[in-house]
């Protein structure tokens, strides 16, 4: 059975408020899938997690302190969306790449789910990271930002690849990618290199398109950007 891991950003779970709509459907597609497919789920934090690490920050703490504030709101909804997958999730929210990959391993048809790791890297960087170790077959980025683009979206004359190299992305990456716990490109520099190192097929869809992440999935076209 081929693996897939997904990255979901935090802002599709939580822009402000937990998104259970969402997250129904997300857990709805993901169960539907599971029979063809192995997946494991890594949870980014929304704005939970910018607003505990700015606050960390305005109380004095430093970026390290910023990041495990941050963390902690990565597992919380790593907690949520394990919830909404009920019994077809693996028990627990993983906290490290071994037990996410020993879960894996033992639990072909249930749903692995976990948050961030260790202060420095972004969630980004961690579904990179486990989908290279436990061999995945694609890695799947779900964001509010429906692909690539040349240029942050918001700007005039933003144009969104189609398709590109793990070079090309790695060098945009480079430009845009702030390492700051709270801000963030599409895909921080760190992950880029992960799967540039590893060659992992890697889509990024506009994650509340569910007939876009589905595509992705499966490895099929769809209107996101597609690296490899």
């Amino acid at each position: 059975m081929s693996r897939v891991v997904l990255s979901v950003g935090g802002s599709l779970i939580n822009p402000g408020k937990v998104d259970v709509a969402f997250l129904k459907k997300l857990a709805k597609l993901i169960t539907g899938l599971s029979k063809d497919y192995q997946f494991a789920i890594i949870c980014g934090g929304g704005q939970p997690a910018r607003e505990y690490a700015a606050a960390v920050r305005n109380l004095g703490g430093n970026e390290f302190l910023a990041d495990e504030a941050a963390i902690m709101m990565t597992r919380a909804n790593a907690f949520i969306a394990a919830s909404s997958i009920g019994e077809f999730a693996y028990p627990g929210v993983m906290e490290t790449f071994n037990s996410a990959a020993e879960a894996v391993a033992v639990a072909s048809r249930r749903v692995v789910v976990m948050g961030g790791t260790i202060p420095g890297f972004t969630t980004d960087a961690d579904a990179a990271l486990l989908a290279e170790k436990i061999n995945a077959k694609r890695l799947v980025n779900l964001s509010n930002i429906d692909g690539i683009y040349n240029m942050p979206p918001s700007r005039p004359g933003a144009k969104k690849f189609a398709k590109m190299t793990h070079s090309e992305l790695v060098r945009l990456a480079n430009e845009y990618d702030m390492r700051k716990a709270g801000t963030n490109f599409v895909f921080d520099n760190i992950a880029c290199k992960i799967i540039a190192r590893s060659k992992m097929e890697t889509h990024f869809v506009y994650g509340k398109d569910l007939k876009q992440v589905e595509a992705a999935i499966n490895g099929t076209n769809h209107e996101g950007t597609v690296v490899k």
